[in-house]
């Protein structure tokens, strides 16, 4: 008979207890394992799965930092889309224009006298008539006023106005006396009355027209409107307003009539007019100097200023007269040289001075300090002198700023540069002054630097101010977009796959049209539309998000539609329907829930697709305009093969962006289909 020790049986006993409690521990975090998986929801299982892919996870870091750029970026970064960066930059333009002067301005004399229109725009043509006849003086006759051309000096001339008084008439014809009224029986008289005729018009007017004679002069007659008659004078020889002047003044107006259009008698002046047939002639007198003409253009002395046309004339009319004048409460004083007139002040300074040889900047501005308009003029005289056509000169020219202001140090001196100034001669005889200049410019196509991390693009914008307005614009699009597409499809899909029959049927045809509609000569010409319109570019960005949705929409509603047919089926929408859920309520909260993964990815992968065609129309122009930066107009900014070799810094950080944007909507739309289907990985 076996024998038991004790202790032996105790510790085997302990051993198999040992032994239970590890079996019993292992089952239970088997089961608290199982429950866990059991407890797990749809979402998190979709998340957990998602976070597996290292791909996707490396997409949404991508997409966050993207957004961060786009959304947050802007906020810390100094400078704006729409800001304009200028720079001191050496620029070679045409900066003057130097030419003898040919043309006759005119100044003011006397402000309450006003010169005909006619008169005063046919000044020129008149000055130089009088050159080419050489004449001294010329007579002219305006509508109501005669006016007298005279040549006070040397490239001077005074126009005075004065009244004409009627003296005679030449020449055979007739001539207009008046108009009788056979109701009132007035006699309208055009210039002087008759009243011998006013007296004889009631008794010799009769009929339609007639003729008669009164006082051995012929008239005519001739019916005119409200029973009146228009009175004519046939007129021959020389008639006399007033009393004759006698055979000399005949003879005097016949040798003028014809070759000249004034001529002198005795101390008169009288102005010959053309009047059909006949000629008028008026005597000028009370005539008073109104204006002053001269091909003279004034320079001022350095820091003399500008003076007023008021100046300009009192100097003119004393050129060659007293030699002194006043203006503005200073007398100065003018002396006639060779081709130039040198005016000085009060203390014997020499002020500004008259020149017949004009240097101006080449818009025409008077913003030329006296000392390089001498250098110019000097150096013009020489070119003329040695027969040449071109030459050089060197000069300090002052640094000038944006507003056309020159540019000055912390004293206020003004702050000059060393530029060498080439002079041309034109076929027209003018004087081209090019040369380097430094001036305050557009920040165009600079360099990346310190303080233009990428440089800035030909507006002078900086582009990383730029690219980060325009990651606003373009992710802005791609989610608009989607959504329209993703809105219109779920309720075309939606109802198309629940209701089938004729409703499928009419949304499905309405899906083939829009999947044949040609999309881009579609945006084409919805762009050059816009164009003529000259829309607002906020507008235009509508107008563009909302076409594209529109034209999107077709592959969703397809994509519902075939998920729907599939799902509703199933057991849980035979007991929607049997527990009587309205229709809207199944469609919406039991079909598209269902849907709505598939949906998610579709959008996700469809927003890279919607970005590059946004960039791709704002490439070509037909999506958003300028000055709104999207990633599509910056890159469109330097569109030509020229531009793109030399301003790389511009497009490629660009071209990467919305590579690495679209690559990790990929990413991530990638990732959410396998975690959504896990089996598809497999």
């Amino acid at each position: 008979m076996a024998s038991y020790n004790l202790n032996d049986v105790l510790k085997e006993r302990e051993k198999q207890q040992r032994q239970l409690t590890a079996q019993e521990q292992e089952q239970e975090m088997a089961l608290d394992d199982v429950s866990r998986v059991k407890v797990l929801s749809p979402g998190r299982q979709v998340f957990k799965r998602f976070i597996r892919n290292r791909l996707a996870v490396f997409g949404s870091v991508l997409l966050i930092t993207m957004f961060i750029f786009s959304f947050i970026g802007p906020l810390f970064y100094p400078y704006g889309q729409k800001q304009i960066f200028y720079t001191y930059n050496k620029q070679n333009v045409n900066y003057a224009l130097a030419k003898a002067n040919t043309t006759y301005n005119g100044y003011v004399l006397d402000e309450n006298i006003q010169a005909e229109r006619t008169v005063v725009n046919s000044m020129n043509s008149n000055i130089k008539k009088m050159l080419e006849q050489g004449q001294k003086e010329m007579l002219i006759a305006g509508e109501s006023a005669g006016y007298r051309i005279r040549e006070a000096g040397p490239g001077i001339y005074v126009l005075s106005a004065g009244s004409m008084k009627q003296v005679c008439t030449t020449g055979e014809g007739k001539v207009l006396i008046g108009n009788y009224s056979s109701v009132g029986k007035t006699f309208t008289f055009n210039g002087e009355p008759v009243p011998a005729l006013e007296e004889a018009a009631a008794e010799k007017l009769k009929g339609k027209d007639g003729t008669f004679t009164l006082d051995g002069v012929t008239y005519s007659y001739a019916r005119a409107a409200a029973k009146s008659y228009d009175v004519y004078a046939e007129l021959s020889g020389v008639n006399y307003s007033g009393a004759s002047l006698g055979s000399d003044f005949e003879k005097a107006l016949t040798e003028a009539v014809g070759n000249t259009t004034s001529f002198s008698f005795g101390e008169k002046d009288y102005i010959i007019r053309k009047d059909g047939a006949l000629y008028q002639v008026s005597e000028l007198t009370d005539d008073q100097d109104v204006r002053v003409y001269t091909n003279y253009t004034l320079d001022t002395i350095e820091q003399s200023g500008r003076v007023s046309d008021a100046f300009k004339a009192a100097a003119l009319m004393a050129a060659y007269d007293s030699g002194s004048f006043s203006s503005d409460g200073a007398e100065y004083t003018i002396v006639p040289g060779e081709g130039v007139l040198d005016i000085f002040n009060a203390a014997g300074e020499n002020y500004a001075e008259f020149s017949s040889f004009s240097v101006r900047r080449y818009s025409g501005e008077d913003t030329m300090e006296y000392s390089l308009k001498k250098a110019v003029s000097d150096k013009i005289e020489e070119m003329r002198e040695q027969n040449q056509k071109t030459s050089t000169m060197v000069y300090d020219l002052p640094q000038q700023n944006e507003d056309g202001s020159y540019s000055r140090d912390e004293d206020g001196n003004l702050i000059f540069n060393e530029t060498e100034m080439k002079i041309s001669q034109r076929d027209t005889g003018e004087y081209v002054i090019n040369c380097d200049q430094i001036n305050y410019v557009i920040d165009m196509y600079a360099s990346p630097s310190s303080k233009h991390i990428l440089g800035t693009d030909g507006d002078g914008f900086d582009v990383l101010a730029r690219i980060m307005y325009g990651g606003r614009i373009s992710l802005m699009v791609g989610f608009v977009v989607v959504f329209l597409e993703i809105l219109l499809g779920v309720i075309m899909g939606g109802l198309a796959g629940y209701y089938g029959g004729w409703v499928d049927n009419l949304v499905m045809r309405l899906v083939d049209i829009f999947y044949c509609l040609p999309s881009l000569p579609i945006m084409i010409i919805l762009g050059a539309m816009m164009d003529a319109m000259r829309m607002d570019t906020y507008i235009r960005l509508m107008i563009m998000m909302a076409a594209l949705g529109i034209m999107g929409w077709a592959g969703v509603a397809r994509l519902v539609r075939g998920q729907i047919l599939s799902l509703r089926e199933q057991e849980f929408m035979v007991a929607a329907e049997a527990t009587g859920i309205k229709v809207q309520a199944r469609i919406f909260r039991h079909l598209i829930p269902n849907v709505m993964p598939q949906l998610i990815v579709t959008a996700t992968m469809g927003i890279g697709s919607v970005i590059l065609t946004e960039s791709t129309l704002s490439f070509l122009g037909l999506g958003v305009k300028h000055p709104l930066a999207t990633w599509g107009t910056i890159i469109n900014s330097v569109s030509s093969a020229s531009a793109m070799a030399h301003y790389a810094f511009i497009w490629i950080p660009v071209g990467l962006l919305i590579c690495v944007t679209v690559i990790a909507f990929n990413f991530v739309g990638d990732g959410l289909r396998d975690a959504y289907d896990p089996k598809a990985k497999r």
